[in-house]
């Protein structure tokens, strides 16, 4: 049997285990080991078993994985997210559609200190959805705005997805940081905008702007932009690492958190236990990625699909279109990290082939990644928050988000057409 169809059945395999409910990580394990022992035989492949899963798990560039998302659990269960949106609501909620707007800035605000999309779109949920829907928010704008704020969690820094990209590609993960923050700020802006324009009158008008309330609401969010600032600022300026950054940051979370008395001793060490599983299951998914990177190496199908798409003529963009459409595509039935760590080590030759630059692509995956995350049919936003504001169902979700997945489309031209928005920052790095 040649190369090619055993790699063809490995893929088959993987999406029948997927849909069999496997996990991915599991699933693309067996099948990398499977699939190289029906290459190279059976003790070699038991071999890299031995060695592949010991080999990730001591790799010091992965330590930020862990680091980071314990930042993100410890700044939820100290209070902080509802310290955001009660922030937004007393400056923005004066305006028509202010609970909106003040949902999609505490969405802004909360991943800067969490770095993931489910955990952003789940704590708002249980935050600003009851808020809105008390204020009378139809439920499709409700959650669909919650659901686009969501998807800002694997954008702005620190961003657990950008930095698994950067370590697939070996790009500098501080850079791919720093990239990431125009493009942020402007989804905000958009999905701001799209608040007041697409949902017009139909949003109530909240309370009375105040400017003591609203001055005094600042108190509160003092320690998210210290965090921001420890993190984001100082990877800028090289005074740390991503890896000594995302340390940092955990560190200093929990430090607020005890100081503050939003956190007790026994808040603390359910955080590290509920860290630990989010960074395991994380860690299994890593090592079945690289047993099936293994297996696709061995059958050489990188390497001939990265031909085979240079040879179509469809030409630099016409190129970059299809891999996007691809990430779309994948995005209806995976979510963002499988999506990622299974794609990019397959597409991203093509991308250098084709002259673009590696952390420009970067951004714009994660964007079209972000894309997969609120379109169906399986829209992993879309299901976390069906899952706590079960009384919606998921086609009224999904038609509240319609209007962001336009704007998120015309984001991704825009950055397309002036790559400068997204690496003038990185080139003013010191």
């Amino acid at each position: 049997m040649s190369n090619e169809l055993i790699a063809g059945g490995g893929f088959v395999i993987l999406f029948v285990l997927m849909i069999l409910r496997v996990p991915i990580g599991v699933a693309m394990g067996l099948v990398g080991i499977g699939g190289f022992g029906a290459v190279v035989g059976l003790q070699p492949a038991l071999n890299l078993l031995s060695q592949s899963p010991i080999s990730t798990i001591t790799d010091f560039n992965l330590t930020l994985i862990p680091f980071f998302v314990l930042m993100g659990v410890l700044a939820t269960n100290s209070g902080m997210s509802s310290e955001l949106f009660g922030a937004g609501r007393s400056w923005l909620g004066g305006f028509k559609g202010g609970l909106g707007l003040a949902s999609v800035g505490a969405c802004a605000g909360f991943a800067a200190i969490c770095g993931s999309s489910v955990a952003t779109a789940a704590t708002m949920t249980k935050i600003a959805y009851p808020e809105m829907r008390k204020a009378g928010y139809p439920d499709d704008a409700a959650t669909g705005i919650i659901a686009a704020g969501g998807t800002l969690g694997i954008l702005i820094p620190p961003s657990v997805v950008l930095a698994i990209y950067g370590i697939i590609t070996e790009q500098d993960i501080g850079v791919l940081f720093i990239a990431g923050v125009v493009p942020g700020i402007l989804a905000v802006i958009m999905y701001m905008a799209t608040v007041r324009v697409w949902y017009g009158n139909k949003l109530p008008t909240g309370d009375r702007f105040l400017l003591s309330e609203a001055l005094a609401s600042l108190k509160g969010i003092w320690a998210v932009a210290l965090l921001f600032i420890a993190v984001i600022v100082s990877i800028y300026f090289g005074i740390v690492t991503a890896t000594e950054a995302a340390a940092a940051g955990a560190f200093l979370t929990a430090i607020i958190g005890l100081v503050r008395r939003k956190l007790s001793l026994t808040t603390l060490l359910d955080s590290l236990v509920e860290s630990l599983r989010t960074s395991v299951a994380i860690y299994v998914i890593l090592i079945g990625a690289t047993l099936f990177g293994y297996f696709l190496a061995i059958t050489q199908v990188p390497q001939e699909l990265t031909q085979y798409l240079l040879d179509l003529g469809a030409g630099q963009y016409g190129t970059l279109l299809l891999i996007m459409l691809m990430f779309v595509i994948l995005g209806c039935f995976l979510d963002a990290m499988a999506m990622i760590i299974l794609m990019v080590p397959i597409v991203y030759p093509v991308i250098i082939e084709l002259g673009f630059d590696p952390i420009w692509f970067g951004v714009i995956v994660v964007m079209t990644v972000e894309l997969g995350l609120i379109t169906p049919p399986v829209g992993m936003n879309v299901f976390v928050i069906n899952s706590i504001a079960s009384n919606v169902s998921l086609p009224t979700i999904f038609k509240g988000v319609l209007p962001f997945v336009i704007v998120d489309v015309l984001r991704l031209i825009l950055l397309i057409a002036f790559p400068a928005l997204v690496l003038f920052l990185p080139a003013s790095m010191n």
